[in-house]
């Protein structure tokens, strides 16, 4: 159970991604890189939850609201990681290294990354517990 559960998440997880990525690129076109970072993952934030709950943790009792909360608090806490992740890398690291191929694509996918498991525990045993 543990093992499938988890591969739901992790291609739920890669769905909401590429909606984060993709809102990433185009927000970006507007806004400064860390203000797309964090709205785009706004609009991946809310794609995970609707097909989380659909499709992931399907079982859970509690009432949308609670899930919804602490949802946002997991994700609070996933973003904030996401964030210093890819900011440090695309104006930092990247630079420092003399990396020109696209920093702020790989940076931003590298933050993506970095929370899938602590998300995937915060959700189960918070978010989506039953």
């Amino acid at each position: 159970m543990l093992r499938s559960q988890f591969v739901l998440f992790l291609i739920v997880g890669g769905v909401a991604a590429a909606v984060n990525f993709g809102s990433r690129m185009l927000i970006n076109q507007w806004t400064g890189y860390a203000w797309s970072v964090a709205l785009a993952y706004c609009i991946g934030m809310a794609t995970a939850f609707v097909l989380n709950r659909l499709f992931v943790f399907k079982q859970s009792t509690r009432p949308m609201r609670h899930q919804a909360t602490w949802f946002v608090l997991v994700n609070a806490f996933a973003l904030l990681q996401t964030l210093a992740v890819s900011v440090l890398l695309a104006r930092i690291v990247f630079p420092a290294l003399g990396f020109h191929w696209h920093p702020d694509a790989v940076a931003h996918m590298i933050g993506i990354m970095l929370p899938l498991v602590s998300s995937y525990f915060g959700h189960k045993y918070l978010s989506f517990r039953h």
